[in-house]
C-alpha cells in the first residue's frame, strides 16, 4: 500500500486539484505509480468481470472513472520530466515506459472487457444515449479495435512486445536529444564573437555561461528546431557556422547520445506493428484515425504546395546570395547565412529591424496586456496571479482564470525560461483535465524556452517568441474553455491534425491593432510601437515564406517518408535515407534544411507526432479560413469569441472535429486563404 504521507495518495485539496508541488519529492513517484498501476488493473478487472449485463454506466462510464491515482501521478510526473528533469527522473521515466505500455496493452487486449464494449457498440442505436455518450462509446470501440483487441492471442503477444520496445526506444530518443543538446551548446570566449547581438542577448549568454560554471565566457544554448534565433544577428560568419553545425549535429555524432540507430529501429518496429494491425505502414495506421483519413491525402497536400514553396525559396536565395557576395566576394550562400541576410533584406526593403522591436515586447506585458487582454475581449476571461499556490519550479507563474460571470475556470501556469533540465521547444500540457463527470476544471501549463536575462533585467522577446506565446495560449484556451462531460474528450483531446488549429488561430491577435497597441510599448519609455513600424511589420509578413514553408514541408515529407516504409523495408544508413527522401520529394535545398532532421526530430521519434507533422499545415487550412471569418465579422468581439467557444473550443473531442468546424464556419473549409497567406497562390 502507498504511504498516506505520499502526496499522491489522496486527491489534492488545493484549488482545482493543483498538485501539491511543495510536498512532492522524487521518491514519491515510484510508489505512486506502483500502487496506481495495481489499483487501476484491479478496477479494470472488476469492470471486465462484472457478472451483470453490460451497460453504458457499468462499463463505459466506469472506465472513465477508473485510474485516479495513476492519473494523478502521471499528470504530474510527465509534465515534470519534460520541464524540470533530473538524472533520477530520467531513470524513473526509462523504467516506467515499458511498464505503462504493458499496462495499456493489458487493458486494450482484455477479451472480457472488449466483449462488453463490443456488445454495447452493436446495440448503440438502441441505448438511448445522448450525442456525447454515443460518441464516447464509439471512441472506446475504435480505440480498442485499433489497439489490437480483435487479434488472435499469439499476435496480441507480439503486439505487447512491440509496444514495450517502442516505449523504451522513444524514451531513449528523448533523453539522448536532451543530453546532446546540452552538450552542444556553443561556448564562446570573446564577447567580440557575439557582435550583432544586442546588450540583452549578450548578457543572457553571459548568464547562461555562469550557470554552467563558465563565468567570463558566453553560451548560446540550442533550441529545438534547426534554425537558431541568434543566426539572424551574429555578424561573425564563422560563429554562425558553429551555431548551425551544432544544431544539425544533435543525435548524429556517433557518441553515446547518437540517435541514428534509435530512429531506424523505431521506424522498423512501427512498421511491424502496423502490419500486425492490418495496415501497409505506420502512416496509414496513424492517419486513418485523423481528419485527413489517408496518408495519400496528407502527402497530397504537401506535394501540392512543395513546388511553389521551393520556387519561392529559390528566388529568395538568389537575392540573399547577392547580399552575401557584397560582403564576402566569391562566397556561396550557406544555411547559416540565410537568416542573417534575410534580416538585412527585411530591414532594407521594409525598414523592419526585428531585433530593434524587442524593447517593445517585454514578456510580462506581452502576457498580461496582450494574451490576457485578447482573451478578455473575446471570451470575457480574467486572470489573477496566485503567488500563494505551490510551484514545481521557482520560475513558474500561476494564474487563476475566471469566466465572464466571475466563476472559476481553472488554473493557467506559465514556465517560460530555458534551462538544462527542460527539453527544447514549446508546448501545452494538462495537470488536470476538465470533466463534468468527475467534477474537474482544467489546470494547464504553457512551457517555452526563452533565454533568461540577468537578475533585474527585463525579458525582451523576439517577434517569433511573441508568436509562440500567443500560439501556446491558444492550446491553453482549448483546455481552459473545455465544457465536456467525459475526460476522454477534454480540451485538446482531438485528432492530431486538428489540435494545432485553435492555437494557430490565436496567433492572429498578436498583430491585431487593438491588441498590439495595448502591449507593444517600449519597456523603458512606455512609448507605443510607432504606427509606421506596425504598418511595415504587416507589409513584411509574407517575406520569407518561401524559406519557412519549404523548411516545414521538408520536415513533414521526411516524417511521412520514414513512416510509409513497410515491414520489409530496411534502412541501413539513416543519413542517406534522409537525403534521398528530401531529393525525391523535391525539397532538397542545401541552404534550406528541414525544420527538423531525423536525429533531433523529437515530435516524431520522441513525441506524439509520428506520421503527423503534416498536421500543422493541415490545421492551417482551417486556421486561415477562420481568420478570414473573424476579419469579415468584426474581429475582436465577444460575440465572435463566444461563437468560436460554443461551437468549437468548448466542445473538445465530444463532436466530430470537421463537424465542429462546419458548425462554426457555416460550411466546409476552403484552402484559398492559406494559399494567399503563404504566397502559394499558384499551388
Amino acid at each position: 500500500m502507498i504511504s498516506p504521507d505520499n502526496p499522491f495518495a489522496t486527491p489534492s485539496e488545493l484549488p482545482y486539484a493543483l498538485p501539491p508541488f511543495d510536498r512532492i519529492k522524487v521518491e514519491h513517484y515510484r510508489p505512486a505509480f506502483e500502487e496506481g498501476l495495481t489499483a487501476h488493473a484491479a478496477e479494470i478487472h472488476d469492470i471486465a468481470a462484472n457478472p451483470a449485463e453490460p451497460t453504458f454506466e457499468n462499463t463505459i462510464v466506469a472506465l472513465e472513472r477508473a485510474g485516479e491515482l495513476l492519473e494523478r501521478a502521471s499528470g504530474t510526473f510527465f509534465n515534470i520530466s519534460g520541464s524540470d528533469s533530473t538524472d533520477e527522473i530520467q531513470e524513473i521515466q526509462a523504467e516506467l515506459a515499458p511498464k505503462l505500455a504493458a499496462h495499456s496493452d493489458a487493458i486494450h487486449l482484455d477479451p472480457q472487457l472488449f466483449a462488453r464494449i463490443n456488445t454495447l457498440y452493436e446495440r448503440r442505436e438502441n441505448l438511448g444515449l445522448d450525442p456525447e455518450s454515443l460518441r464516447l462509446l464509439e471512441r472506446r470501440h475504435t480505440d480498442f479495435s485499433r489497439a489490437g483487441a480483435g487479434l488472435p492471442e499469439a499476435e496480441q503477444e507480439k503486439l505487447r512486445k512491440l509496444n514495450e520496445q517502442l516505449s523504451t526506444l522513444q524514451t531513449k530518443f528523448q533523453q539522448n536529444l536532451l543530453r546532446d543538446t546540452n552538450e552542444l551548446a556553443v561556448v564562446l570566449d570573446d564577447v567580440a564573437d557575439l557582435a550583432g547581438l544586442d546588450e540583452g542577448a549578450i548578457a543572457t549568454a553571459a548568464e547562461a555561461a555562469a550557470a554552467r560554471g563558465e563565468a567570463g565566457k558566453y553560451v548560446l544554448n540550442l533550441t529545438l528546431p534547426t534554425a537558431q534565433a541568434a543566426l539572424e544577428s551574429l555578424e561573425n560568419r564563422a560563429v554562425r557556422e558553429r551555431v548551425f553545425t551544432a544544431s544539425v549535429s544533435r543525435g548524429n555524432r556517433g557518441n553515446e547520445y547518437d540517435n541514428n540507430s534509435v530512429a531506424a529501429e523505431i521506424v522498423r518496429l512501427r512498421a511491424e506493428r502496423a502490419a500486425l494491425l492490418g495496415y501497409p505502414d505506420h502512416a496509414s495506421y496513424v492517419i486513418s484515425d485523423e481528419t485527413a483519413k489517408t496518408a495519400d491525402a496528407a502527402s497530397g497536400l504537401l506535394e501540392r504546395l512543395a513546388p511553389v514553396a521551393v520556387a519561392n525559396a529559390r528566388v529568395e536565395a538568389a537575392e540573399l546570395q547577392q547580399h552575401l557576395e557584397a560582403d564576402v566576394p566569391g562566397a556561396t550562400l550557406k544555411p547559416w547565412d540565410w537568416a542573417f541576410y534575410a534580416e538585412k533584406v527585411r530591414r532594407e526593403r521594409y525598414e523592419v529591424d526585428t531585433a530593434a522591436l524587442r524593447p517593445y515586447f517585454e514578456l510580462d506585458r506581452v502576457l498580461t496586456d496582450g494574451v490576457f487582454f485578447a482573451a478578455n475581449r473575446l471570451y470575457g476571461l480574467t486572470f489573477t496571479e496566485r503567488d500563494d499556490l505551490p510551484k514545481y519550479h521557482p520560475e513558474v507563474r500561476t494564474f487563476e482564470v475566471f469566466d465572464a460571470d466571475g466563476s472559476g475556470m481553472g488554473l493557467f501556469l506559465v514556465d517560460y525560461y530555458t534551462r538544462d533540465a527542460k527539453r527544447g521547444g514549446a508546448w501545452m500540457n494538462n495537470f488536470v483535465s476538465q470533466s463534468d463527470l468527475l467534477g474537474r476544471k482544467s489546470v494547464v501549463v504553457n512551457v517555452l524556452n526563452v533565454a533568461k536575462p540577468p537578475a533585474g533585467e527585463p525579458t525582451l522577446l523576439t517577434l517569433d517568441e511573441v508568436t509562440t506565446v500567443f500560439h501556446e495560449f491558444g492550446h491553453a484556451l482549448h483546455g481552459l474553455l473545455s465544457g465536456v462531460v467525459y475526460p476522454t474528450f477534454s480540451g485538446p483531446s482531438v485528432p492530431r491534425d486538428f489540435v494545432e488549429y485553435p492555437s494557430q488561430v490565436n496567433e492572429m491577435w498578436m498583430l491585431w491593432p487593438e491588441v498590439l497597441a495595448n502591449y507593444a510599448k517600449h519597456h523603458v519609455t512606455g512609448e507605443p510601437l510607432p504606427a509606421e513600424q506596425v504598418a511595415k511589420l504587416e507589409a513584411a509578413q509574407q517575406y520569407g515564406e518561401g524559406f519557412k514553408t519549404t523548411e516545414y514541408l521538408a520536415a513533414s515529407l521526411l516524417d511521412l517518408a520514414w513512416h510509409r516504409l513497410g515491414v520489409d523495408d530496411r534502412v541501413d544508413d539513416v543519413q542517406r535515407f534522409e537525403a534521398d527522401a528530401l531529393e525525391k520529394a523535391g525539397v532538397a535545398l542545401e541552404s534550406v534544411p528541414p525544420r527538423y532532421r531525423t536525429t533531433y526530430f523529437n515530435h516524431v521519434f520522441g513525441g506524439g507526432y509520428s506520421a503527423g507533422y503534416y498536421s500543422y499545415i493541415w490545421s492551417e487550412v482551417l486556421d486561415a479560413d477562420t481568420v478570414q471569418w473573424f476579419r469579415e465579422n468584426g474581429g475582436l468581439e465577444r460575440e465572435n469569441g463566444d461563437h468560436f467557444r460554443s461551437t468549437l473550443l468548448g466542445r473538445g473531442g465530444s463532436v466530430d472535429p470537421m463537424e465542429a468546424f462546419a458548425n462554426f464556419r457555416g460550411r466546409e473549409p476552403e484552402i484559398q486563404p492559406l494559399l494567399e497567406r503563404r504566397g502559394l497562390a499558384g499551388a
